[in-house]
């Protein structure tokens, strides 16, 4: 690697990583390898080298940062992917490698917003009450299990990928669609499908407000699943302040 080149892993799969591969582009002293956790069959392609798959844990991630000679490691991955951040903070401080986070904030509750706010995923189907309801789940494939303790609800399930048997109820109607979605689409969509209840991950970020927008314009109530607790590491609140954080580092 020539003398002033930066080795930087980006651990991404969101859009804070592609907008930070996009600026990286213009600051020439940094090599960039994007990992992708591969949950995604068809993720978009950025201009950088890119490895798709874990690393076997923190220790496995440590391994990874010493053997590539990483100088940095940026942690842009959603803001639910808590093992990960968990492993990218532990992996770090055995490899000695710095770590900026990327942590979006979480949607702020508005006073029209009729939430139910929740800790996980059982929680959340346990919220959804025992009158059969007409549920709209936007959750993501992983943690669509949970809700299969509450078979009485009808659900209309919305992911990126297929579900496949991730949800064994009797009533389910499956959507395979990729964001952004705009609120008045969505306020549409939501009426006509007859949803009586929404439930969503805090994600933050603009890319799938669209929902909860459409939900408050509606005045229909809201499960919302808090975002998980994250190791204490420096962090930022977005790619453009982390694009200045590396315009300023320097390997020690």
């Amino acid at each position: 690697m020539p003398d002033g080149i930066l080795r930087l892993l980006i651990l991404g799969g969101t859009g804070e990583a592609s907008s930070l591969v996009s600026g990286l582009a213009a600051i020439s002293r940094f090599a960039v390898t994007l990992s992708l956790a591969g949950r995604t069959g068809a993720p978009k392609p950025e201009r950088v080298t890119t490895r798709v798959g874990g690393f076997g844990g923190a220790d496995g991630l440590a391994r990874w940062l010493r053997t590539e000679n990483a100088d940095l490691v940026i942690d842009a991955t959603h803001p639910f992917a808590a093992r990960m951040s968990a492993n990218a903070a532990h992996g770090c401080t055995a490899a000695g490698v710095p770590l900026l986070a990327i942590r979006r904030p979480a949607w702020p509750r508005e006073a029209r917003d009729h939430w139910i706010e929740v800790g996980d995923f059982p929680a959340a189907a346990a919220a959804i009450g025992e009158t059969p309801r007409k549920v709209f789940l936007t959750i993501g494939r992983q943690e669509l299990g949970a809700f299969a303790s509450a078979p009485q609800h009808d659900y209309v399930v919305r992911t990126i990928e297929p579900i496949g048997d991730g949800l064994p109820v009797p009533r389910l109607t499956a959507i395979t669609a990729r964001g952004p979605f705009d609120a008045a689409v969505e306020a549409g969509f939501l009426a006509e499908a007859g949803i009586e209840v929404l439930v969503s991950k805090n994600s933050g970020g603009p890319a799938t407000y669209g929902k909860i927008a459409a939900a408050r314009a509606l005045g229909l109530p809201v499960v919302m699943v808090r975002q998980p607790v994250k190791p204490a590491v420096p962090s930022v609140a977005d790619a453009e302040a982390a694009l200045a954080w590396l315009a300023e580092f320097r390997r020690t």
